[in-house]
């Protein structure tokens, strides 16, 4: 159930800063969004799938301190990434 190489691909050149940036927080912050919605339509199927749930808690706790350093090194990087994917905070 991991993000196709297409639609991560994607992802990557959607939120990159430079050519082969693929771990700034942007970034990872970016796919771990995309796989948690992921997770999230699955479970509007699989109620039961508690193994699962737990990695999405686990997903969701990193992008929070990915977001955090991110507010604490650069505010205006952290608005930025905020507004682009949507996320309330």
């Amino acid at each position: 159930m991991a993000l196709a190489i297409e639609a991560k691909r994607q992802i990557l050149e959607g939120n990159r800063t430079h050519k082969s940036d693929t771990g700034s927080p942007e970034v990872q912050i970016a796919l771990l969004s995309a796989r948690i919605s992921q997770l999230t339509e699955h479970f509007k199927t699989h109620k039961k799938d508690h193994a699962s749930r737990r990695g999405l808690l686990i997903m969701v706790a990193k992008r929070r301190r990915l977001l955090t350093y991110l507010k604490n090194h650069s505010p205006e990087r952290y608005k930025a990434v905020l507004q682009k994917l949507g996320i309330r905070r």
